[in-house]
């Protein structure tokens, strides 16, 4: 399971450079042409990075998985189906805020927004799978780690369908939750409880920190 799901993220990764195109130029103007491909370069960028945070995501979930059954490989196989699409909203969007027509922003917000909301669908739907499947999980893995994990799915299905309303109007604020969830989503790779603990043990860590000081310069 890992090994494919590995293997056809690692492929979208790859053929996101197809999207970056050698620019026909003549002479004495290369540069303004590679200039004029920006858009490319920041849909490669925000691709590369969503797709990379998937795969950590996705990780971090097998790592506690211990057995695998037709409705988890159903569900996974629906996930990297959404996945792989992600590039393509992405470069869609990236050029359209290029040519600066509030139509075509609009189209390409509601596109993003739709298959972005799939994808975090189907991490919900994979989610439910092993909540309901316990069986298929890690003997040390927490009975409510995966049904926790439901609900940073859910903020993405609502997020996205909020996005793809508001970009209709604002296509700005659809950009701010566009670049704002990938972002939450890689801090949270290691599950919402994972993420707590941690913050708590850093925390915990600068206060001794504190402390320490403190008695030196006592």
């Amino acid at each position: 399971m890992e090994t494919f799901s590995d293997g056809v993220l690692s492929i979208t990764i790859t053929l996101l450079v197809a999207e970056i195109v050698r620019p026909e130029h003549a002479p004495g103007q290369l540069l303004s042409k590679l200039v004029e491909q920006w858009p490319s370069y920041i849909a490669f960028l925000a691709s590369f990075f969503y797709t990379g945070v998937i795969w950590l995501n996705h990780r971090a979930v097998f790592a506690r998985v211990r057995y695998c059954d037709r409705a988890l490989h159903l569900a996974n196989l629906f996930l990297l189906l959404t996945s792989g699409l992600i590039p393509f909203p992405t470069a869609i969007l990236s050029s359209s805020m290029q040519t600066g027509n509030d139509f075509d922003a609009r189209i390409a917000v509601a596109l993003y927004s739709a298959i972005s909301g799939s994808m975090c669908l189907a991490w919900l739907i994979l989610f439910h799978v092993l909540s309901i499947r316990p069986w298929l999980v890690e003997h040390h893995i927490s009975s409510d780690f995966f049904p926790r994990e439901r609900l940073r799915a859910i903020l993405g299905v609502v997020c996205y369908t909020v996005a793809g309303v508001a970009g209709l109007s604002m296509p700005k604020l659809a950009l701010v939750i566009f670049l704002a969830l990938p972002v939450f989503y890689g801090i949270t790779s290691e599950g919402l409880t994972e993420t707590r603990v941690r913050l708590q043990f850093g925390k915990a860590q600068r206060e001794a920190a504190v402390e320490r000081g403190a008695d030196r310069a006592g």
